[in-house]
């Protein structure tokens, strides 16, 4: 089964992708999600977390999301060393998840997939890209977050000329609707096994 990595930073349109992946009947490895559910879930990581940013980092058992944020977009060591704890856990519970599906290829979700070096656990990769002020805009209109706090967390992520020189394919997302074709000749290729 071959396995597909769908990274691009945040407003790019990667969600979308992967939806529309899933729709062709792909099953999807949301690592941003998957890495909240490990650092509630997983004790070893969750000791780890709060050893690092401190014991209140989880608030009644819940990790406070809100606070590890400000710390880590605000500190590219502190995102490092966060980063190094939580991306091993990641990979190990992707490799497990992934043995348990059928169909032709799975999508492996994730903004920072060339950075945390998760590359290694696909075959294929796709980067999903558009200009930095139209992410702003998306993902202030979707989150409700300041445009500013979103600048900070494009300044951490790779830049669209790196995830292009990088990934086996690209799409561009200026407009949705150019999407779905793009996805349904990618779907082609990856059931077909083209490498």
């Amino acid at each position: 089964m071959m396995k597909v990595g769908v990274t691009g930073g945040i407003g790019s349109g990667k969600s979308t992708v992967c939806r529309l992946f899933a729709e062709r009947g792909a099953a999807v490895y949301d690592s941003d999600r998957e890495a909240r559910r490990l650092m509630h879930e997983d004790e070893a990581l969750r000791r780890a977390v709060a050893e690092r940013f401190g014991a209140g980092i989880y608030r009644d058992g819940e990790l406070d999301r809100a606070a590890l944020a400000a710390v880590v977009f605000a500190d590219a060591g502190a995102l490092a060393e966060l980063n190094a704890l939580v991306h091993p856990a990641v990979v190990r519970d992707f490799a497990a998840w992934a043995e348990r599906q059928q169909g032709e290829y799975v999508v492996l979700e994730s903004a920072i997939l060339f950075e945390a070096g998760l590359e290694g656990c696909v075959d294929r990769t796709v980067a999903v890209l558009a200009p930095a002020e139209l992410r702003v805009q998306r993902a202030a209109r979707r989150d409700g977050c300041d445009p500013e706090a979103i600048r900070r967390r494009i300044a951490a992520q790779w830049d669209d000329d790196r995830l292009c020189s990088s990934a086996d394919y690209t799409i561009v997302n200026i407009f949705e609707t150019d999407l779905e074709p793009a996805v349904k000749e990618l779907d082609f290729i990856f059931r077909h096994g083209k490498r």
